[in-house]
């Protein structure tokens, strides 16, 4: 198996997250009934993105101060995965919410903000396939890359914290406590954090694979 390794430990855990995720006993948390399985899915999908953007700009940083191209590969490439992630992290958001605030989409802030956080990363893929010059591109995609990474943090995490939201940890609406995660949840959910990143960080290998060889045939 060799340096793959963790990749079949990422699938194992995994298989295991999925079934255990839909088959143990969880406690019922108020109206949440069992739409509290969605934590399994949900909150690692926001692990996963804030680590591929974490990722990308540091790999934007780093081609603003070398100029190497394939440092612009890498911040693509993560940048990707992290938006893909961020996608599937809202759309669990939004069904969580459809069962327990009555609505998939309303006006909380925690979910307007993060769907503009994700917009912001959008703009920044949709920057990039409409700048032909290479250098250029990877020049103000990698400032704008900065730019985004710092409007992520206030957005998804520090301003819905301060204001009113029915979103878990906001200023007026608790975060699950201890005695809410008991053991049987923290036996799944655990393991799910690191499944899922380990799987997004597979997915980001092969995204930089391909795009290594978009940079060999480009300056062949």
């Amino acid at each position: 198996m060799g340096k793959h390794w963790w990749k079949a430990l990422a699938v194992i855990i995994l298989v295991y997250v999925i079934i255990a995720g839909f088959t143990i006993e969880i406690p019922i948390i108020g109206t949440n009934g069992q739409s509290s399985r969605g934590l399994f899915f949900h909150v690692p999908m926001w692990i996963c993105m804030y680590t591929m953007f974490t990722i990308s700009v540091v790999n934007s940083l780093l081609y603003l101060s070398k100029y190497d191209l394939r440092r612009d590969a890498y911040a693509s490439a993560a940048a990707s995965v992290g938006v893909f992630y961020g996608i599937l992290g809202f759309a669990t958001g939004t069904l969580w919410a459809t069962y327990t605030w009555g609505g998939s989409f309303t006006r909380d802030p925690k979910q307007m903000l993060t769907a503009v956080a994700l917009m912001i990363y959008m703009a920044y893929l949709v920057l990039r396939l409409s700048i032909p010059d290479i250098d250029k591109r990877a020049r103000i995609s990698a400032v704008f890359n900065i730019f985004a990474f710092a409007l992520l943090i206030p957005l998804t995490y520090i301003i819905p914290r301060m204001v009113d939201s029915l979103h878990p940890g906001s200023a007026t609406t608790p975060g699950f406590a201890s005695s809410d995660t008991d053991n049987h949840m923290k036996w799944v959910l655990y393991p799910a954090f690191l499944g899922w990143t380990l799987l997004s960080v597979w997915i980001y290998t092969l995204l930089v694979r391909y795009k290594k060889l978009e940079l060999k045939n480009i300056f062949k």
